[in-house]
């Protein structure tokens, strides 16, 4: 499904929670992994290749994050999928999540193939992800939870509420 700029912000804003920064109310953390497995074998099959996967995610809203070699890929830059604990929420970055402002950016600097891509996003779909762009999260956040008080002094944006370590 294809959404629009406006649906993923308001999704943004109604899946932030006022009190809970780490993971929605009636977060199934074995439900959300055993999907994150699914999704690295798709990706590992797809790409013929071994996946890396990052598991060791503590105290943060971000779940884990896999890498696809750059071996694997046509540009020779690793692609780098992060996913949130927050309604099956994803983030596919070229090099690594902050580099390029979204996807359209890196495949016009050459970083990322498209039909590289178009696995990525098809892998993440088919398990019931939903792709949010980079652009959309690096805008301040203004949601319901205390989350400037995890981080004083810092700029804001919707990356650390979904995407990072409070």
């Amino acid at each position: 499904m294809t959404y629009t700029d406006a649906d993923l912000t308001a999704l943004l804003h109604r899946l932030d929670d006022p009190e809970l920064v780490e993971h929605p109310p009636g977060y199934d953390h074995a439900a959300t992994r055993a999907l994150f497995e699914r999704l690295v074998a798709r990706l590992d099959a797809d790409f013929d290749t071994r996946c890396t996967a990052d598991h060791q995610v503590q105290d943060a809203s971000l779940h884990a994050r896999v890498e696809v070699p750059t071996e694997a890929t046509v540009c020779g830059e690793r692609i780098v999928v992060s996913v949130s604990n927050f309604g099956s929420m994803a983030v596919v970055a070229a090099e690594n999540p902050g580099v390029y402002s979204d996807t359209e950016e890196a495949a016009e600097a050459g970083a990322l193939d498209i039909t590289d891509l178009r696995k990525v996003e098809r892998a993440l779909t088919s398990l019931g992800y939903v792709l949010i762009p980079e652009r959309l999260l690096t805008r301040p956040y203004d949601g319901l939870s205390p989350l400037a008080s995890y981080r004083p002094g810092e700029r804001v944006d919707w990356w650390a509420r979904y995407f990072d370590y409070i």
